[in-house]
This record gives C-alpha cells, structure tokens and sequence, in this order.
C-alpha cells in the first residue's frame, strides 16, 4: 500500500488513470488480506472492510462475516443452489447474483458480496 501511495503523491496533477490504479491496487490487496465488500447500516456504499470466517460443522459450512465494529453475521452455505441462508436469528437472507463469480447477500440493514460460483 505504501508503493501506491507514493506513487499516487508524486503525481503534480489529477490524472483519473492513476488515481484508478491506485484504487485497483488497494482493493487487490484488500482481496489478499481476507477482507471483502459490504455496505453496513443501510449504506449504498461498498467497502471492503468485512472479514470472513469459515467452520464446518454439523449443519455444514457456517461463514461469519466480521464487521469492523465488532458486529457479524453468520451465514449457512447451501447445497440446494440458494447459496447461503441465515445461519441464526430471524431476518432471513437476500441473495442476488451479482456476477458469475460473486453473489450479493442482503440481511437485514447490512449487504455483502461473496465470492461464489454460479452455476448456469
């Protein structure tokens, strides 16, 4: 993050192709660290600053998507080709596909792209 920084701050004038890798690079290395795209609190606005975590266990995969406030939500990954349901508690999940590699998880105020294999 830092190279890209610096890069970015060596520029005299805004050129929106460097900003834009800049932006490419950051988000590269968020996917790396684990950290994907949510929009919490009711927020139209995607940031990768959710953490996910997987546990198999004995009703299958549970995923636990870690707000960055300490809030998370725990998502059951499905065999019927819904892809995931709530894994606890009452509001239940919204899934859209997003792309064929991505799929939108809306629960309750909060909103989560996932990596998934859509199949056609």
């Amino acid at each position: 993050m830092t190279l890209t920084m610096l890069v970015a701050c060596q520029e005299k004038t805004t050129d929106t192709q460097v900003l834009a890798k800049v932006e490419a690079a950051q988000n590269d290395a968020a996917a790396e660290d684990g950290r994907i795209k949510c929009a919490l609190a009711g927020s139209d606005a995607f940031q990768r600053v959710c953490t996910i975590d997987r546990e198999t266990g004995d009703r299958g995969l549970i995923l636990t998507v870690h707000h960055p406030d300490g809030g998370f939500r725990r998502l059951l990954v499905t065999k019927d080709g819904r892809g995931v349901v709530a894994a606890d508690g009452a509001e239940p999940a919204r899934v859209a596909i997003v792309d064929v590699n991505e799929i939108e998880v809306a629960l309750g105020n909060d909103t989560y792209r996932l990596p998934a294999m859509v199949k056609k």
